[in-house]
């Protein structure tokens, strides 16, 4: 496990409690998801969106959008299917 360190930065305070509301949703964390899109810069090597959101997932959006293979999840099903892919409990 790495090492994890406090760090201070400034925000906009109505777009910080928005985000915060949205991460915990989905039982993620403010340091979570920003430890996310950092992870994600330093894979790349360049601070891009693209790519943030990978072609399969662009392809079920516009299912999505469409109406095909919809199925409304609620946040704690969301975490049990990310669990379960990813290995958890």
């Amino acid at each position: 496990m790495s090492t994890k360190v406090r760090t201070n930065v400034y925000l906009d305070k109505e777009l910080k409690e928005k985000a915060k509301e949205l991460f915990k949703e989905y039982g993620l964390s403010l340091s979570d998801a920003l430890n996310i899109f950092l992870a994600h810069v330093v894979r790349r090597k360049e601070l891009s969106l693209e790519g943030v959101i990978p072609e399969e997932t662009l392809r079920v959006i516009e299912e999505a959008r469409e109406g095909k293979n919809m199925r409304r999840l609620t946040p704690a099903e969301f975490r049990k299917m990310v669990n379960k892919t990813a290995g958890g409990s």
